[in-house]
């Protein structure tokens, strides 16, 4: 069952629909006048391809009838099938859709993976629905968009509050009008054509960029403290294996709060407490701090793996963090984005950051169209692969020209879906 997880309710939901739209207009206009983009691609790749608004009627447990409004939104798909995660969360709108979309559009694109970029969702509390009004509702969105789906147009994915089991319903509601279509979503259970790895990869890929990024800046794995914010899929898997990686894990926080230990928490009994408890607060040996401590904490690496906006201009000057890499979706504002940078803080955008978990996305993909199946090992091999080459290209743009990684990897992103526009004859 999808539940409701630190990064459905870490940020403030009226702040992040308000500005999440905004974020990705300034980012791609950044980068489109470094390229000296002419007006009309401007335009072309700054507009979504198609907006679909549907109303979901389900019938309740109780008998009672609600109707439910659902969004997706195909950015661009001029790389290959648009590709976007499914959010169920009570912040929903269209706005907000259409800013994810187009952070999809130039996350696939620098990492470049034969994707273009969407989003859907649905305004509703998943925590108020039964599994089985989950499963209607998602069933009922499906239906709606579903002439909007398809393999080789546009493949949707977990997000926010939907899971594997979500996919899974998902696939079957599409394969019920299709004939068997594994490849119609990612993110299934492996049972279901599912890939091995898929659970950890986002957060596999943010502990990769921390690495990466730490090489850089002449930081040793083994003398980084680092904070998580966020203790859903993403955070939970980042600490864990940035632990693994021989780093600190300070602080953690979840939607009831966190904790932080200057001696480093042990990630595992960690899971274990907020299996028990419902929430890492509480976590016998550590201070109990709220989830704006975690972020202003005595910290050389901050990972926010919560909702958009949480690093604004009320808090980025107390940032302490000498890097931060964004395992959220648009976490930080672009008026943050400046203070932090006026203070020499690096920080690894969300579309490079965060994206393990559709790079791995493309990996079940193109298992499912071949009808193949990868061993975990290999598919951890592809991510690092993928993810470091990746790093390198935005890491050496940003050198030569002079730029912060994120336009640099905006830049990278656009410049790419622009040529393909371009060789299309758009």
């Amino acid at each position: 069952m999808p539940r409701v997880t630190a990064a459905a309710t870490a940020a403030s939901p009226s702040r992040a629909v308000e500005t999440a739209l905004e974020i990705t207009r300034i980012n791609f206009q950044k980068a489109a006048t470094h390229l000296k983009l002419d007006s009309e691609m401007q335009t072309l790749l700054s507009t979504p391809f198609r907006e679909l608004r549907v109303e979901i009627p389900i019938r309740l447990d109780d008998g009672t009838l609600k109707v439910f409004v659902g969004y997706r939104v195909q950015h661009n798909g001029a790389r290959g099938p648009a590709k976007g995660g499914i959010r169920f969360h009570p912040s929903v709108d269209l706005d907000e859709v259409r800013a994810l979309a187009a952070a999809m559009t130039w996350k696939t694109a620098v990492v470049n993976v034969p994707f273009g970029g969407a989003k859907g969702g649905i305004t509703v509390d998943p925590t108020k629905l039964s599994v089985k009004e989950l499963e209607r509702l998602t069933r009922k969105y499906i239906s709606r968009i579903q002439l909007l789906l398809g393999p080789y147009r546009d493949v949707p994915a977990p997000d926010v509050n939907t899971n594997a089991q979500t996919m899974a319903w998902v696939f079957d509601q599409y394969s019920s009008s299709n004939g068997y279509t594994p490849a119609c979503v990612t993110g299934k259970p492996v049972e279901m054509g599912g890939s091995l790895g898929r659970e950890q990869a986002t957060g596999r890929g943010v502990a990769f960029m921390v690495r990466e990024a730490a090489k850089d800046l002449g930081l040793k794995m083994a003398s980084l403290r680092v904070a998580v914010q966020g203790f859903g899929n993403v955070g939970a898997n980042a600490a864990l294996l940035i632990a693994e990686m021989g780093a600190k894990v300070v602080a953690v926080s979840d939607v009831k709060g966190g904790v932080y230990s200057a001696k480093g928490l042990d990630i595992r009994k960690l899971q274990a407490h907020l299996k028990a408890k419902g929430s890492v607060a509480g976590f016998p040996g550590a201070e109990n701090i709220t989830n704006e401590d975690l972020l202003t904490c005595d910290c050389d690496v901050l990972v926010p793996a919560a909702l958009e906006c949480v690093v604004h201009p009320g808090n980025a000057a107390r940032i302490r963090a000498r890097l931060i890499v964004e395992g959220a979706n648009l976490p930080t504002t672009p008026a943050a984005d400046a203070i932090l940078e006026s203070r020499g803080v690096t920080v690894v955008p969300d579309i490079l950051a965060n994206a393990g978990g559709v790079t791995c996305s493309y990996f079940e993909w193109a298992q499912n169209l071949q009808q193949v199946f990868w061993e975990e090992d290999h598919v951890n091999k592809e991510l690092e692969k993928i993810m470091t080459r990746a790093y390198r290209a935005v890491a050496a743009r940003a050198k030569q020209d002079k730029l912060s990684l994120r336009t640099s990897a905006y830049t990278l992103a656009v410049e790419r879906v622009a040529r393909a526009e371009k060789l299309r004859g758009t």
